[in-house]
């Protein structure tokens, strides 16, 4: 199957989760698909693009996770966000955008230049898909500034639940898992310590089942209520 079939069909993780944001017409599709020929691979922990450096043209995740990472002068880092299939990079509306972060693979990961907007359902999707991102980054500091170690992790496994299941990437409740607990803790201000005694309780718990890169939150609805979580594309859809 080659990069453009697989892109033109529905079931493509980045063409789902467009789809999810607003309708696609097949001109869309097309350009969509059209842009997946020209994709570029990358390996984990490659980085994508860095702080400072000029985005020629948007980019579009097709397959991987990626990280937007602020590094500090010590070496440390802070992940503020992390990238998943059919998010976008760069989706600014100014014509002569920079990177505000260095972009980082944290696995194998496809992108591709997202199309210009010629269809208004393609204009709308990058309109959600933006509005979208501010949502996930105002989650990430209410996470970050009130939150326990726990609810931290708890609200950060349902965010990436809701937003893969966009994606079509969750299955009997389930779905990848590439973050190492260094990562996690990056992305959480906490230290890999505190992450694996936060993971440990949860799943002596029985409320994480996290084994061979797969993770199942096994009562989603009672960790919604336990830290009052918000599906962030339904707020940023209706905003």
């Amino acid at each position: 199957m080659t990069a453009f079939s697989r892109l033109a069909d529905p079931a493509h993780p980045a063409i789902r989760r467009l789809a999810a944001l607003a309708p696609l017409d097949p001109s869309a599709r097309t350009a969509l698909a059209d842009a997946a020929l020209r994709s570029r691979a990358l390996r984990p922990a490659r980085e994508l693009l860095a702080e400072g450096a000029p985005i020629a043209n948007p980019l579009l995740i097709l397959n991987g996770w990626a990280a937007r990472v602020r590094f500090l002068t010590d070496g440390r880092r802070q992940i503020m966000s992390l990238l998943l299939p059919g998010d976008l990079i760069g989706n600014c509306r100014h014509s002569r955008p920079l990177s505000v972060s260095t972009i980082v693979a944290l696995s194998p990961l496809t992108v591709c230049a997202a199309p210009s907007p010629g269809s208004p359902s393609l204009e709308e999707a990058y309109h959600v898909s933006h509005a979208l991102d501010e949502a996930y980054l105002l989650a990430q500091i209410t996470r970050l500034g009130r939150f326990s170690a726990e609810e931290r992790v708890v609200d950060l496994m349902l965010e990436l639940r809701d937003r893969l299941t966009l994606c079509g990437l969750v299955s009997d409740g389930g779905f990848a898992w590439p973050l190492t607990q260094s990562a996690l803790a990056d992305t959480l201000g906490l230290t890999p310590v505190h992450v694996n005694r936060t993971l440990q309780q949860l799943r002596r718990r029985g409320e994480v089942v996290l084994r061979a890169g797969r993770l199942q939150l096994t009562d989603p609805a009672e960790l919604i209520h336990r830290v009052g979580h918000i599906t962030a594309h339904v707020t940023a859809t209706q905003s």
